[in-house]
């Protein structure tokens, strides 16, 4: 399937790195395969630059992989020259830029930076996975000449853009900050507008596979390939740390159906511990396949002076390929199946779509993910997210039934109250706001 270039909030971004630069870093772009960082980064040079060269060293001629093999030496003038030549394209300085994409099958091309950089001529963007697992293993530096800004998939409001609509976040932005509600009628249309984001997910292959006919069918097909890929990183993973990534995983749908979602080693392998799939959890984490939240021991607004790694949970990427791993074990491949979960009428266990989708939101928003439990009166309670501004914590409980009983966030407020900021509950009901806790739609979560 050729790109479809879809709209990305990263752009304006990278729009801000390339006019406060003015070429004194290069920029990375990293991310899991198919999230877009190859698109947003042509259509970038595209439409900024007057001239460009795209090296995608997936399948880069024999001649440029020959200069990157050869290096700079102590002549990047001549570098720079042969790169031309042998890529057709004369670049005019200050107003020309080099895409160095997919650079973890090239790090040579990333040692280059620091030297190209410090030459001025170009500015120079990078995309890649895994790249600093790669780097590591590689015994290379990191140069310091680099700004990294991390690509997730396509949030709610990019989803919606991809279908045109461009007034509902704004509608649902006003609303949020006066704190009024919605009404039935909105309620119902932006919520079912937001389980289809749930099982399409934020894949841009997916997204545009279902877009205009709404073709579930096709996006389910886009997302096995996306997995499938994802297969042939978990390989990678395993020889850059030597763990076997892929069981854990492959074991996430699972845990996350379980009542309280912790990563639990036994769904692994009977009897192992926590402590033996900590680097492989890392090495997931860092290759952006897994959104992990870790524990909270003592909260305050120094969330992450207090954090047990031991404990923790493990979201995926994309809610959309939540839904495929899960459903695929039940062999529920029909788009019947995924119309009944758009409108809320299949009987499985919803929760877990719900709350992985919450953890999307808040890592897309730039929140690290932190959970607390806790002990009061022999009895065991538990905040599903932690947030940490202005010297104050705020609590999130999420709730994907349709009531609005919260004994765990009742008791955290009584035993933290001084540190606690605003408390939220992200519920599929409309938005409300009650003795000091805010209740928060699901798709407004991105306004947290």
């Amino acid at each position: 399937m050729d790109d479809v270039v879809f709209e990305r909030k990263i752009y304006s971004e990278m729009l801000d790195w390339k006019q406060k630069s003015n070429g004194t870093t290069a920029l990375l772009i990293e991310g899991a395969h198919g999230v877009g960082k190859s698109t947003v980064a042509k259509q970038f040079v595209d439409k900024e630059y007057a001239s460009r060269i795209f090296i995608d060293f997936s399948s880069v001629s024999r001649s440029t992989k020959k200069l990157f093999e050869e290096g700079l030496g102590n002549d990047i003038d001549g570098f720079l020259m042969k790169l031309q030549v042998s890529e057709g394209t004369i670049l005019k300085p200050r107003d020309g830029a080099i895409v160095f994409d997919g650079v973890e099958k090239c790090i040579r091309a990333r040692e280059m930076i620091k030297y190209l950089v410090k030459d001025s001529r170009f500015d120079y963007i990078e995309t890649g996975t895994m790249v600093d697992l790669v780097t590591k293993k590689s015994n290379t530096m990191v140069p310091s000449e680099e700004r990294c800004l991390l690509m997730y998939p396509m949030d709610f409001e990019e989803f919606l853009w991809a279908k045109g609509d461009r007034m509902s976040i704004p509608f649902l932005r006003a609303a949020f900050d006066r704190k009024e509600p919605l009404g039935d009628a909105f309620h119902s249309k932006f919520l079912q507008m937001f389980r289809e984001y749930i099982v399409v997910g934020g894949m841009p292959e997916a997204v545009a596979a279902y877009s205009g006919n709404k073709d579930i069918e096709s996006a389910e097909k886009a997302k096995r390939e996306i997995l499938k890929r994802y297969n042939k990183d978990m390989t990678e993973l395993k020889v850059l740390t030597g763990r076997n990534v892929k069981r854990v995983f492959d074991s996430i749908p699972s845990m996350l159906a379980m009542q309280n979602k912790l990563f639990s080693p036994g769904k692994i392998r009977k009897g192992s511990r926590t402590r033996d799939y900590l680097r492989a959890v890392e090495a997931l984490t860092d290759a952006m396949l897994v959104n992990s939240s870790i524990d909270c021991t003592d909260p305050s607004p120094a969330l992450k002076l207090s954090l047990d790694d031991e404990v923790m949970k493990c979201y995926l990427l994309d809610t959309g390929l939540l839904v495929t791993m899960a459903l695929a074990s039940e062999n529920a491949v029909e788009s019947e199946i995924y119309r009944e979960l758009i409108l809320n009428r299949l009987s499985i266990n919803k929760g877990m779509f719900f709350e992985n989708s919450v953890a999307q939101q808040l890592r897309a928003s730039g929140h690290r993910l932190i959970f607390n439990r806790f002990e009061k009166d022999g009895k065991n309670y538990e905040i599903d997210f932690l947030l940490s501004r202005n010297n104050k914590v705020h609590p999130i409980e999420v709730k994907s039934a349709s009531y609005r009983s919260h004994k765990s966030l009742d008791e955290f407020r009584k035993k933290y109250g001084s540190i606690i900021g605003n408390c939220y509950v992200i519920h599929s009901n409309d938005l409300g706001y009650e003795n000091g806790i805010t209740y928060v739609p699901i798709y407004m979560t991105m306004f947290l």
